[in-house]
Parts: C-alpha cells; sequence; structure tokens
C-alpha cells in the first residue's frame, strides 16, 4: 500500500509539471500543445487508476467476507470477545477478550462483521432510495471528483482525406464528495443484558437498521449538504431545483404535470426513470382515470404491481411513495421527483460501522446504552444532464 501512495505522489507532481507547462503554452501559442493536452489525460488516468488499486487492497471484497455463521476461529473470538463487551463492558472481558476488540481512531469499537454486513444487507430493503442510487464504498472520508472535457467526434474515413476532429480533453478542476457522520442511540435493560439466551444480534441489527435508515432517506431526499455535516439531498441541489417545474394548479393533481415532468428528463434517463411521490399526491393519482363524465370512468391509470416485489406503475413508469418529499426545499415545496436516480445520486458508504457503550448515563433507570456511528454521504451526480427532474406545488 505504501508504494501505490508514493506512486500516486509521484504522479500527482508529473501533472503539476504538466500543467505548468501548459500555462506557458497557453500563454505563448494561445493553446497548450496537442502533446502537452495528451499528456496530462495520460497522467490522469494512471492517478484514478492507482486509486481504485488502492482503494481495493483497503477494502476487503465481497467474496472474502465471512458468510452469518461462519468465519475463522479469531473472526468467532472477535465476535464472542464483542457481544460480551455489550453485555458486561470491558470489565467483563478477559485480557485476550480485549485484545481481540478493534476501536477505531476515536476510541469506538468497530461493530463485529456479521452485525456490519445485517445492517448493510437491511438497509436496502427499509430504504426507497438506496435501491435507486448509485451506492459506492470507499476506504477515505471523501471521493475526490475528477472530470475531462467533452470529447468530440465525427463522421468519415481516413481513406478519403477525413480529418479526425480534435477532442480538446482539459482536466476539469476537482470536487469532493464527503461522508458524513451518522449517529443512533439505544438504550437497552441491563436485565436483557444479563440473559444468556437474549439475541443480541438480532435486537442491535433490527434497531440499528431501521432508525439508520429513517434517516438516511431523509437525507438523502432534503440533506442540507457538508456545510451542515449532513448528506446533500437531491431535493435542495441548486441545480437541480432551479429547473424545477411548478404545477399548473395549487394542491390539484393533473395528469398534463406528470406527463411533462417525464419530458423534462431526456431520454437517456427516461427510459430507466422513476417516480418519487409523497403519500398524498399518491392517493390523487391512485384516483385518476383514463375517462370521466357523467355517465362512465375510465380505467384507473395507476396499475398496481401484481408480483411481490415489483412496484407500482404509472405512465408505464415504476413508482415509490418517499414521505421526505413534504418537506420544503429552499422555497420550493416538491411534491415528485421523476429521473435516473442511478444516474442522478451518489450515495458513499465507508466501512466501518462503530459502536460506544454508555453505562452511568442510563444507571439510575436500570439501561445501557449504545451509541452508534456510520459514516455515509449522498450528493447528486452531474445535476445539469438533468436525470433528476422535480414538479413543486404551485405558490
Amino acid at each position: 500500500m505504501p508504494e501505490l501512495k508514493e506512486l500516486i505522489e509521484q504522479a500527482m507532481v508529473e501533472l503539476k509539471a504538466t500543467a505548468e507547462r501548459q500555462d506557458a503554452e497557453i500563454a505563448k501559442f494561445s493553446e497548450p500543445l496537442v502533446e502537452t493536452k495528451a499528456e496530462a489525460v495520460r497522467i490522469m488516468a494512471r492517478i484514478d487508476d492507482l486509486e481504485v488499486k488502492l482503494q481495493r487492497q483497503a477494502l476487503p471484497s465481497a467474496s472474502s467476507l465471512p458468510k452469518p455463521g461462519e468465519g475463522t476461529e479469531e473472526d468467532k473470538a472477535k465476535s464472542k470477545a464483542f457481544y460480551n463487551w455489550v453485555r458486561g463492558g470491558k470489565s467483563a472481558l478477559e485480557p485476550e477478550e480485549r485484545k481481540a476488540l478493534v476501536e477505531d481512531g476515536t476510541g469506538q469499537y468497530l461493530v463485529e462483521p456479521e452485525l456490519d454486513m445485517e445492517i448493510e444487507r437491511t438497509l436496502p430493503k427499509l430504504n426507497v432510495l438506496r435501491p435507486l442510487c448509485k451506492v459506492r464504498t470507499i476506504s477515505k472520508d471523501r471521493l475526490k471528483l475528477k472530470s475531462l472535457s467533452e470529447v468530440s467526434v465525427g463522421w468519415g474515413s481516413l481513406e478519403t482525406g477525413a480529418d479526425i476532429e480534435e477532442s480538446n480533453m482539459t482536466p476539469g478542476v476537482p470536487t469532493y464528495q464527503y461522508v458524513e457522520d451518522l449517529y443512533g442511540l439505544a438504550k437497552i435493560g441491563e436485565d436483557e443484558l444479563d440473559d444468556s439466551d437474549f439475541n443480541l444480534r438480532a435486537l442491535l441489527g433490527e434497531s440499528f437498521s431501521r432508525a439508520i435508515a429513517e434517516a438516511e432517506e431523509t437525507a438523502f431526499c432534503v440533506g442540507a449538504g457538508h456545510d451542515s455535516e449532513e448528506p446533500e439531498g437531491f431535493t435542495v441541489n441548486a441545480t437541480i431545483l432551479a429547473a424545477t417545474r411548478s404545477a399548473t394548479t395549487s394542491n390539484t393533481c393533473i395528469i398534463e404535470d406528470f406527463l411533462r415532468l417525464t419530458y423534462d428528463c431526456p431520454a437517456q434517463y427516461r427510459k430507466n426513470g422513476s417516480f418519487l411521490v409523497k403519500s398524498s399526491t399518491e392517493l390523487l393519482l391512485r384516483l385518476l382515470r383514463s375517462e370521466t363524465d357523467a355517465t362512465y370512468k375510465g380505467p384507473f391509470l395507476w396499475q398496481p404491481s401484481v408480483q411481490a416485489g415489483l412496484p407500482n406503475t404509472f405512465l408505464g413508469y415504476p413508482i415509490y411513495p418517499q414521505e421526505d418529499l413534504t418537506a420544503y426545499a429552499g422555497a420550493v415545496a416538491v411534491v415528485a421527483a421523476f429521473g435516473d436516480f442511478k444516474q442522478g445520486y451518489r450515495i458513499l458508504d465507508r466501512r466501518g460501522i462503530t459502536l460506544q457503550r454508555l453505562v452511568e448515563l442510563y444507571a439510575e433507570a436500570g439501561l445501557v446504552g449504545f451509541k452508534i456511528r456510520k459514516r455515509t454521504g449522498g450528493s447528486a451526480m452531474m445535476p445539469s444532464k438533468k436525470a433528476i427532474c422535480l414538479l413543486s406545488d404551485k405558490a
């Protein structure tokens, strides 16, 4: 791993020197030479490849993770030590068990692998947005996002004398996406902890999964962003908000608004699009019919799913309830969103959930508190591409 870091640092030095050479060429020739631009692209590609290799070294692969009930003797010893610590604290542990516990930089203990995996497996079942969006696991506090200008292409054959249209691929200004700290608190009775038959893994897994899922769902939708130590919700992204469509009539659900919303989204994203609506809007949509007059009402436009695990559909697209859309995003009351969320929103997870045991704080009530810490983040991807579009209530 140190060797890869050294190679990345060396490549960054080369990139800096190339950028300086580009500046000199721009000052002399009004634009950098083709060779210099190509070299900058090659160096950036090499840096990306090295960073990916570095992350792969830091993170265990899915195949290397133990399945529930399996694992090495060392893993089993760590798991036993972890739950003994949960039940009785550090004073109840044998010296070897204390060594088996793994601490992070803040002194909190890492959740044992099976409980960690149980929480990660459960979250997509409880969340609406997490299964729809792009999810990436990283080993750092932030993800560096580098970009290049668009590639130019053209028609023609070299044999007929056509020229290949040159691409002016220049590195963009790097930006960062951050992971944020999400805390949760559970309180368990001392009697339950003393009961050796009590299934702590199931209780902690279910309790923490539900609490984390609710907090994540709200943040991915309406989170204020990194400056507020929260993920950036897609409804508060300035670029997405600027393109928000306003409903034709206040507090009224009409089919035309939703048709226009789908066509606000470019075709390449529309084909994989999904609707998100709050429950009050969902009810109005379920009542819409294709034809209505004094004597006849046509079939419902809403199509209920007839297969378990598949979503309902509206106008031919999957539709999901999202209660956080009731919140105001700045001055806009968003009632519906449509788009390809996998292309429009990225969720970052940093591996390693930690737990802190709180005894004195709740001792008088006969309870022991457990504070969990999960690191996750989220933000819109290329919002100007309009992969996600919003519909707001008419002011």
